[in-house]
């Protein structure tokens, strides 16, 4: 078995729970052979130890030959993999299918027909009315078969009914997957480019989607295709920078769990994204009286009978919650108590207990980077900083690597590290010039930066004053909002002119009193 291999092995292994490892011990004993005792202690030695040292499981049980392991190895992965199939068989209703499926062969190899199309035929419409249309298709395929090869009594009536079925099925499934392969697209595309930066920008995303865009009537739509259509738009406003739109399809997207509550439990990871959509949509709207209640919403949801949380869902559950912690700091201003919420959310990243990808870790970095940055802790602003700029990445969330840079370069001047921002300065330089990133927010503070090694300390606050009335009249343009959300450079220009935390002055900003802060303290 390969190095890799054994280590999906030892995952699997790990991630079961107390009742799937009773269960897959109850199911392997059953029929009991030399064999399968052999495998089991691989089981019983990784369960225990939670890593696989070969050398130690060879001497602690000699009856395991080397030369047997890989085989071994093998065998144990398939058989954990069949016992979670039959534990969980009732919970997947495609599994469901698929083994009614494997029984009307095995019906249809005795001979026994019309038993076996009764079969097809129950299973068929369950999976047409849960909307498993691909389930649905390999179904009639061998309906089609059964009825093609013999005589069931019911030939030409049936086989118009097989025929419109199948053509209604076809045009369902090229529906769904022409939306579903737009709506990752544009996510593909959001990773490569990022939010759009100009009309030009727009203009391409637009007649990106329009062209992929299929007809389409709404009221006669199912979950899904109505799910991948809501997803396309989400995406396309929320790189437009349309958040008034983007707000709107991520609450239709929530909404249809309204109108299908029997999906909430069917497609939790959906849910949780649809409500991720909506509270980023009030983050981006700076609405916080409207991000409260659906924040405590989702975080309501680790309790809520109707959901069990797989392994998977865990993963998703917390990735938003965590991502959902950090905006609220941002929309309440609270760095000081918010860096201590970033300790248990740096040891996941550390110790990559949720397996996020690239982008959210990028994500992440930033972010908990600009909470210190708030909080006044510049050198932990500086190391997050740092796993995001000594990590170039080309074509991959270069906004973010950008605006990496550029906080970097002004917490070094925090410091007054002037010798480092000088550096700094060409290869920050550099980088934007090959990303391309021209955003007026990062000209006018890279211009800034490139001029402090020769100012005068008595110029640096008509220099700061100068820079802050550039900004505000940035900041109201369409496409250069984006970057105040998360690094409030306009506060921190105010926190040095005025000689106050960079805290205070975002609160100053944003109107909230001292008896609103510790009411959000309290929350």
């Amino acid at each position: 078995m390969p190095k890799q291999s054994t280590e999906h092995l030892v995952q699997l292994v790990c991630r079961l729970t107390k009742g799937e490892k009773r269960f897959f011990k109850m199911y392997v004993t059953k029929n009991q052979t030399g064999d399968d005792l052999l495998f089991l202690k691989i089981f019983e030695f990784i369960d225990k130890h939670k890593h696989l040292d070969e050398g130690k499981l060879v001497k602690k049980n000699p009856r395991i030959k080397r030369t047997q392991l890989s085989n071994l190895k093998a065998h144990l992965y398939k058989k954990i993999l069949a016992s979670l199939r039959q534990q969980h068989r009732h919970h997947y209703l495609d599994m469901s299918l698929r083994e009614s499926l494997d029984h009307a062969k095995m019906l249809y190899a005795k001979g026994m027909y019309k038993a076996s199309l009764s079969i097809l035929d129950k299973a068929k419409k369950s999976a047409i009315e849960n909307n498993l249309y691909t389930d649905a298709l390999t179904i009639i395929d061998f309906e089609k078969h059964i009825e093609s090869q013999h005589i069931t009594g019911s030939m030409y009536p049936k086989a118009q009914q097989i025929t419109a079925e199948t053509n209604n099925i076809l045009q369902r499934i090229n529906l769904r997957t022409r939306l579903s392969n737009m709506s990752l697209s544009l996510y593909g595309l959001y990773l490569e480019k990022g939010h759009v930066k100009d009309e030009a920008d727009s203009e391409f995303i637009f007649n990106y989607f329009n062209e992929r865009l299929p007809k389409y009537e709404v009221e006669k739509m199912d979950f899904y295709e109505r799910m991948y259509l809501y997803q396309s738009y989400v995406w396309l406003y929320y790189m437009c920078q349309d958040f008034v739109k983007f707000y709107l399809y991520a609450q239709r997207w929530v909404d249809l769990y309204d109108e299908f509550p029997e999906m909430v439990e069917k497609e939790t990871p959906l849910y949780l994204k649809g409500l991720h959509n909506v509270l980023t949509a009030y983050f981006m709207a700076q609405r916080l009286d409207k991000f409260e209640p659906v924040f405590r919403l989702m975080q309501s949801l680790s309790n809520d009978d109707r959901i069990q949380f797989t392994k998977n869902e865990e993963y998703l559950y917390n990735l938003f919650v965590h991502i959902h912690r950090i905006n609220h700091i941002f929309l309440t201003a609270e760095y000081e108590s918010g860096v201590q919420r970033m300790e248990g959310l740096s040891t996941n990243i550390e110790e990559n207990t949720y397996e996020w990808d690239l982008n959210r870790i990028m994500n992440f970095n930033y972010k908990i980077g600009c909470v210190y940055f708030g909080a006044g802790d510049v050198d932990n602003t500086i190391s997050f900083l740092n796993k995001i700029t000594n990590q170039v990445i080309p074509n991959f969330r270069e906004d973010i690597q950008c605006y990496a840079r550029i906080l970097n370069l002004i917490a070094h001047f925090e410091l007054g590290n002037d010798l480092l921002v000088s550096y700094q300065i060409k290869s920050t330089y550099r980088f934007l010039l090959k990303a391309k990133e021209n955003s007026k927010v990062l000209d006018e503070i890279f211009a800034f930066l490139r001029k402090t090694p020769r100012m005068l300390e008595s110029e640096l606050k008509s220099e700061f004053e100068a820079l802050k009335v550039k900004l505000e009249e940035i900041e109201k343009e369409k496409y250069e909002r984006r970057p105040f959300l998360y690094l409030d450079i306009i506060s921190w220009l105010d926190s040095k002119i005025h000689n106050r935390s960079m805290a205070e002055s975002i609160r100053l900003r944003k109107g909230i009193s001292e008896s609103d802060r510790l009411e959000l303290v309290a929350l």
